[in-house]
């Protein structure tokens, strides 16, 4: 934390307080003492008190009534309460009320200073996820849906926004955990669609007569089993987006249906007759070449062109290493708001293995990184050996290698530190003016 936060002691008995200040201070805690709730209120508002240890009886409001008033202004506020053993009723509805735990008189200094000490790691923390929250909030627009900063990704950023507003159904190539759904998301929350459903439905593995009934629904008696009307995937993204993921798995049979509503917009429930007008774009992804498998006659070839107005191919993450640093940053902040744990920070040896790790399976498994990471647990990627820096590229000379960890690492840093470039600098501990001519070398 950047500002030391204060316990603040509320006794009206002189020998306590200074009992409960001295431990504090010999625990090395910054500490303040008071008499009252009254005197008590300012400091609070300050926004400098970590955590408040206060009396049951005090002189005029009491310690439930402080405990209340701290709600009122910080729900994450820790309240402690000293009671004597006659008012345990009370410290249970002081409880109930947000307090964060209560001691009994007589107490050791050392339990006090234990309690204390918890509260106010639970005090840091809350105020680390808020601070998280906000980074995450300030990612606004496309930039903050489609992370990265490579090349590839600034392309990817492009066409979904110059298509994201057209009626063309689109399709999205691109390995299984490059993040086509996030794609396909993007596509929906940029159009004029994005007030009406997205609608998702992974089409492998699932049974002929289960993905007919999901995409186009059924009446009521249309098989056995049917025992009410059923609408469809397809009917319900009336207006929206309908995303079909690995489209390349769907059954023939149901191929030609599909192409059917799509020329036609128009579909018919399993069990009824009734043409039923619908209004949707439809975006599929697929981690196969469908050309190639339209040629080999494992994919209809009219619904492959159909489908192909627009494609948007996704690269794996081992083709952009220079984003690793960035997204890696973001998934550590969202793992960290997500576990309630403070965000790590990565060591020049963990970034090293990240750039040099092959990524089979790519952002998807760098977040799952990311995750262990956060949460202190052991992961094959941080542990497999292999030179600091490394990049496992056979594609890339050595200079452009450099050149991309050093644009992954300048980027990072710059998002961590919201763009100032002094602060940047003196994190990369390179001169300001250098870290200048490198973001311009980079188009940063």
């Amino acid at each position: 934390m950047s500002l030391a936060l204060t316990i603040l002691i509320v006794e009206d008995d002189p020998h306590v307080r200074l009992g409960c200040v001295q431990a504090m201070q010999l625990a090395g805690l910054a500490v303040d003492g008071v008499a009252s709730a009254e005197e008590a209120l300012p400091r609070i508002t300050s926004g400098t008190v970590g955590v408040v240890v206060t009396d049951m009886r005090l002189p005029k409001a009491d310690g439930l009534s402080l405990v209340r008033l701290c709600q009122q202004h910080d729900a994450n506020l820790p309240v402690i309460m000293i009671t004597g053993h006659g008012d345990v009723s009370l410290a249970v509805d002081a409880m109930r009320s947000g307090a964060y735990d209560f001691i009994t008189k007589p107490f050791a200094s050392e339990l006090l200073v234990e309690v204390v000490r918890r509260a106010l790691e639970k005090r840091q923390l809350s105020q680390e996820v808020a601070t998280l929250r906000q980074q995450l909030a300030h990612r606004s627009g496309i930039e903050g849906k489609l992370i990265g900063q490579s090349p590839a990704m600034q392309a990817v950023r492009k066409l979904v926004l110059d298509v994201a507003e057209s009626p063309v159904d689109i399709l999205i190539r691109g390995e299984t955990g490059c993040g086509k759904e996030l794609v396909a998301q993007a596509l929906h929350d940029f159009s004029h669609r994005r007030e009406s459903p997205f609608v998702a439905l992974n089409c492998g593995g699932m049974p002929d007569n289960l993905l007919d009934s999901e995409l186009f629904g059924h009446e009521a008696g249309a098989f056995t089993g049917a025992q009410k009307k059923r609408i469809g995937k397809i009917e319900y993204a009336q207006g929206g987006t309908l995303f079909l993921d690995e489209v390349e798995s769907m059954p023939m049979g149901m191929q030609i249906k599909l192409l059917r509503v799509l020329q036609e917009r128009k579909l018919e429930r399993l069990g009824s007759n009734q043409a039923i007008e619908v209004d949707c774009r439809v975006v599929a992804a697929s981690k196969d070449d469908l050309l190639l498998r339209a040629q080999d006659n494992s994919f209809r070839a009219d619904l492959y062109y159909r489908l192909n107005v627009v494609t948007i191919e996704l690269p794996p993450l081992r083709e952009r290493r220079e984003d690793i640093p960035m997204l890696m940053a973001h998934f550590t902040l969202l793992a960290a708001q997500r576990f309630n744990r403070p965000q790590p920070e990565l060591s020049a040896a963990q970034l090293g293995k990240l750039m040099a790790h092959t990524w089979p399976g790519n952002v998807r498994e760098l977040r799952n990184v990311a995750d262990c990471l956060v949460l202190g647990v052991r992961n094959a990627v941080l542990d497999e050996a292999g030179p600091v820096g490394a990049v496992a590229s056979t594609d890339l000379s050595l200079s452009e290698s450099v050149d991309r960890f050093e644009r992954g690492l300048i980027a990072a840093e710059l998002a961590r530190q919201g763009g100032n470039v002094a602060r940047c600098a003196e994190a990369l501990k390179i001169a300001k003016t250098t870290l200048h001519d490198k973001i311009k070398r980079h188009g940063l």
